[in-house]
């Protein structure tokens, strides 16, 4: 078994293609939920949800969000509804008092529905509702996600990293900001100040991340701060991934990243934003992949490929590179 984890598109985008690879029964995600957000009384799970649609046929492999092909017609009225009433647009916070009150899951990310800032599709939010009504109904965010990769015909675990709330908050010059507002909503263009982790230090990991921990990692080419940060940040993670061999595919090629705000992230938090950066913030990572044009020196195993990943052929190319990354290190015999 080899067990990848999983924040915004760069896992998704490095096991599609990869089955022939690595066989997905076997090999588990972990997936962030620091991005998790309750919009209009729904949890809503990004970093689960593109891993069940990828893994299901459904993604939308254009924005890498959402269902191929959905209708937004709830969506469009909610926001034709906010128009004609007056009422302000973009993110509305529910109240504070709201925030550590109902729904324990969802503390500290609440929204109201008004506007509705993040566009959900209309099969997407099927998905959503049912996952909230499994929730309400007494499951643990572990076993609605387990329900609903069932349904949807999921071979590959997939695992939210805890059963607690984590939310991420991006401290910046203008207040803090839950981590969808400030990328979905802003664009990342606020100065940043710090990121907060609200909630890791009471969060546990489950005992199904626990035991896929004791297998060898993958950490995908994710945003170190916002996609991997939370689950290095909650306890018990970072000690395992201390303790198995442990490979990382660098989001960067040397200074330049592929996509996302990693690197305005990473400076903000006191880290190089580069794959010199990665690794320094990743002292648990025994092999890394890099780009073949990445002349960053490690002092650690590296194997270079092209680390594009635009389509299955890339995933495959890259995940050849995983494993061979995995075998120097002892992670497979």
């Amino acid at each position: 078994m080899v067990t990848f984890l999983a924040g915004g598109t760069g896992t998704p985008k490095l096991l599609d293609g990869g089955d022939g690879v690595f066989d997905p029964a076997e090999t588990p995600v972990v997936a962030n939920t620091g991005d998790d957000v309750e919009l209009g009384g729904l949890l809503v799970c990004p970093d689960v949800d593109t891993t069940l649609f990828a893994e299901s046929g459904r993604l939308d492999r254009e924005t890498w969000w959402g269902i191929e092909d959905d209708t937004t017609e709830t969506h469009d009225e909610l926001q034709a509804l906010a128009d004609a009433a007056g009422l302000d647009s973009g993110p509305r916070y529910l109240p504070d008092s709201a925030q550590t009150a109902g729904r324990d899951i969802a503390r500290w990310r609440r929204f109201s529905g008004v506007d509705e800032f993040m566009e959900l599709g209309d099969r997407d939010r099927a998905l959503h509702i049912t996952r909230t009504g499994l929730l309400d109904e007494g499951r643990t965010l572990t076993e609605a996600t387990r329900t609903l990769a069932e349904a949807l015909d999921v071979e590959r675990p997939v695992f939210p990293m805890s059963d607690d709330p984590v939310a991420t908050i991006v401290h910046t010059d203008e207040g803090p900001m839950h981590f969808q507002e400030f990328w979905v909503h802003r664009r990342a263009e606020p100065a940043v100040e710090s990121v907060e982790f609200r909630g890791a230090e009471t969060a546990s990991a489950t005992s199904a991340v626990r035991d896929a921990l004791d297998a060898p990692v993958v950490v995908g080419p994710s945003n170190p701060v916002t996609s991997i940060g939370p689950m290095l940040a909650i306890d018990g993670i970072r000690e395992a991934l201390e303790s198995t061999p442990v490979v990382a595919v660098s989001p960067f090629v040397e200074d330049e990243v592929f996509s996302g705000p990693a690197g305005k992230l990473m400076a903000a938090t006191g880290s190089d934003p580069s794959t010199a950066g990665v690794a320094e913030a990743y002292p648990f990572v025994d092999a890394f992949v890099l780009d073949a044009d990445d002349g960053t020196g490690l002092d650690r195993p590296v194997v270079r490929t092209d680390t594009t990943l635009d389509d299955p052929a890339d995933g495959e190319r890259v995940c050849r590179a995983v494993r061979e990354a995995i075998e120097r290190v002892g992670g497979i015999v």
